[in-house]
């Protein structure tokens, strides 16, 4: 499976419960600071790390949906395995909201509805593509439904999330993922996630327009929401891991976002000389570009 004659390091250095794979002697490997979880940005007035949210008293060793305050406020998305049970609750790009039991629940630790706080449970390599940069693979089949990783990095305010898009060269990546929650008529919740400094696994994730896995946001015990990626399908031992950049499972992104408009279209809509990347994902719905947010440069 991995080649014996190379070394390996843990690129989270123990913070994780599950080593993250990487050859030692990788080039052109740019530092970070490795965080398994959010944590406060420039102008992130909440801190992700803070309970903030209210827990079940529930005492049951699984809690139960007609007896748990959690379940019945938000409803269960778990089975009794910790597998997304509707994982296509997000193919139009808009999902229910997801809370799991947090740190102030007196459930049981093991409870069900206790998932992506448990953090990484599965073997993941990160490597270098031949046109694509890092990427990252399963060292072990995964099924369809289970929690992937989280996509951790600095919560950080809109203004702060344009600042930095404004100040990057063209020949660097754009890690920041823009995460806007609809929770009723003009009610929009925003959420900006940059781990380029700060991050974890899910910043060496690459896009595809068929991806294999899918983003949902999951508040565990904090407001700020939780990016987790789930497998949308079973996914194969050594398959690269990757999902859509633009929010939508199915290559439909919300209007905010142009990866479906015409090049010349974007172009003509530009003013601040910013050039869209060309998408090497290889899919037969490949739309040729990654997508764009326009909205945090607005």
């Amino acid at each position: 499976m991995l080649n014996n004659e190379k070394h390996y390091e843990d690129l989270s250095k123990g913070l994780e419960s599950v080593p993250v794979i990487i050859e030692r002697s990788s080039a052109e490997f740019h530092t970070f600071q490795y965080t398994p979880d959010n944590i406060q940005g420039p102008g992130c007035i909440v801190d992700p790390s803070e309970v903030t949210l209210p827990g079940c008293p529930c005492l049951a060793h699984s809690c139960l949906t007609q007896s748990c305050c959690c379940l019945q406020a938000h409803g269960q998305v778990y089975d009794c395995t910790g597998t997304l049970q509707d994982i296509n609750r997000a193919d139009t790009g808009y999902s229910s909201p997801v809370f799991e039991c947090n740190a102030l629940c007196t459930c049981s630790d093991n409870c069900a509805n206790r998932v992506v706080q448990m953090g990484l449970r599965l073997r993941l390599e990160v490597y270098r593509t031949r046109n694509r940069g890092w990427a990252v693979r399963a060292l072990d089949t995964i099924t369809r439904g289970t929690f992937v990783c989280e996509y951790a990095g600095e919560v950080v305010s809109f203004e702060e999330a344009r600042r930095r898009q404004l100040a990057q060269r063209s020949e660097e990546n754009n890690y920041i993922i823009a995460i806007r929650e609809h929770s009723g008529v003009d009610s929009i919740t925003e959420t900006f996630v940059d781990p380029t400094m700060v991050g974890n696994v899910g910043r060496f994730l690459n896009h595809s327009c068929l991806p294999n896995l899918l983003m949902l946001p999951v508040r565990v015990h904090s407001v700020i929401p939780r990016l987790a990626l789930f497998a949308a399908r079973d996914i194969n031992a050594l398959e690269e891991l990757t999902f859509d950049y633009s929010g939508g499972y199915s290559n439909q992104p919300p209007v905010e976002l142009l990866s479906s408009q015409s090049d010349a279209a974007i172009q003509a809509s530009r003013t601040d000389g910013l050039q869209r990347k060309l998408c090497h994902c290889g899919a037969k719905t490949c739309t040729q570009f990654l997508p764009l947010d326009l909205s945090v440069l607005n």
